[in-house]
C-alpha cells in the first residue's frame, strides 16, 4: 500500500498492491473509507463530504494517467 496524496492532514489517497479490478484508489481517514474508479473518477463506495469530494476529484483529474500506470505496476 502506498499513500499517493494527503488531504487536510487527515485523509490519505492510497493505491494498494494486488488489489481487485476495476482500477481504483482508496480514500481513508477519520470517518471516510471510500473508493474511486480510476477510469471514470467516480466515487464507487463510501461517503465523502462534498467539499472534500471536490478537492479529491480535482487532484484525481490532474493525476489520473500517472495513477493508472502505477496501479498497473502494483498489480503485476
Amino acid at each position: 500500500m502506498t499513500t499517493k496524496q494527503r488531504f487536510r492532514n487527515k485523509y490519505r489517497l492510497q493505491l494498494r498492491e494486488k488489489d481487485h479490478e476495476p482500477m481504483h484508489v482508496h480514500l481513508v481517514g477519520g470517518e471516510v473509507n471510500a473508493t474511486f474508479d480510476l477510469v471514470t473518477l467516480e466515487l464507487v463506495t463510501g461517503n465523502v463530504p462534498r467539499d472534500l469530494l471536490r478537492e479529491v476529484k480535482s487532484w484525481l483529474v490532474a493525476n489520473q494517467s500517472e495513477l493508472i500506470e502505477e496501479w498497473k505496476i502494483w498489480q503485476r
